[in-house]
């Protein structure tokens, strides 16, 4: 039952697809810009570092990042078709906020050449996603299902950059 506070928000089909190129575009225009930043030094500083024996090869993260930036447009979307972007505040707060400190992570880390900075952008980024994770569950469990890939990953770029950053005092 929704009581009087509440309105049901009902898309059409022409906004849902809108709405679904909108997020999508949002998570290309912040991939493409942390790429363009990651570009900047990725071919001379990022190969001087010293780095863990876990470290992936270069052409993984590419593919990896393309198929995490669909699974959060996706999630987004799931999420606004539920309850639209007045319905659920909240969690598109901390969508929001957990994208611009991923996109700051590439500023950070290659385009200051700093991974202490970038260690110190990373923690809160991932504290923001496992939160983004729990919100977006409670309204749609698989829009928070779809970010579990991205935390697992972000999970990992986090011990990766600790490493890089305590191997190269």
């Amino acid at each position: 039952m929704i009581n009087n506070t509440q309105t049901v928000f009902r898309p059409n089909h022409r906004t849902r697809v809108f709405a679904l190129i909108a997020f999508m575009v949002l998570c290309l225009i912040i991939s493409a810009a942390g790429g363009a930043v990651t570009a900047t030094s990725v071919n001379d500083w990022y190969p001087t570092l010293q780095k863990p024996f876990f470290n992936p090869p270069n052409w993984l993260f590419g593919p990896a990042w393309s198929l995490i930036y669909f699974l959060i447009a996706f999630s987004g979307w799931r999420i606004w078709l539920k309850r639209g972007i007045d319905g659920a505040k909240g969690p598109f707060a901390v969508y929001a906020a957990q994208l611009t400190l991923n996109l700051l992570w590439s500023f950070l880390f290659f385009g200051a050449q700093s991974p202490l900075l970038g260690l110190i952008d990373i923690v809160p980024l991932l504290i923001l996603i496992i939160i983004n994770c729990a919100m977006f569950w409670r309204i749609n469990q698989l829009a928070g299902m779809l970010l579990v890939p991205y935390a697992l990953w972000v999970g990992f770029a986090t011990l990766l950059n600790g490493a890089i950053y305590f191997l190269n005092p």
